[in-house]
């Protein structure tokens, strides 16, 4: 992943803190750069700042499971379920009980 790209990503959120989705986006772009570690972090920013964006937390959870941290995988994951039944997202919802149905 290009820096430029994720230097673009966090000075749009310096800018709009409240714009979830750069901060998705810089989550997702460190994680396929391979920074694994800060993608989590980058994940959980985004859920502490936006506790119902849902999508962050399967994608945290496959990070977190990529770092061996399983157990962790799994707090996420239910996490994400209990978001996903607040907000009504089935889908997503039916992808991370998937998750965390194969850490069983």
């Amino acid at each position: 992943m290009p820096a430029d790209r994720l230097d673009a990503l966090k000075t749009l959120i310096e800018l709009d803190p409240a714009n979830h989705f750069a901060r998705y986006g810089l989550a997702q772009a460190l994680a396929s750069a391979g920074r694994v570690e800060e993608a989590v972090a980058a994940y959980k920013d985004l859920m502490d700042f936006n506790p119902d964006y849902v999508a962050a937390y399967y994608h945290s959870g496959q990070a977190l499971e990529k770092l061996g941290r399983v157990e962790e995988a799994r707090g996420v994951y239910q996490q994400g379920i209990d978001a996903c039944n607040r907000t009504g997202d089935t889908h997503t919802r039916n992808e991370i009980q998937a998750a965390l149905d194969l850490l069983a």
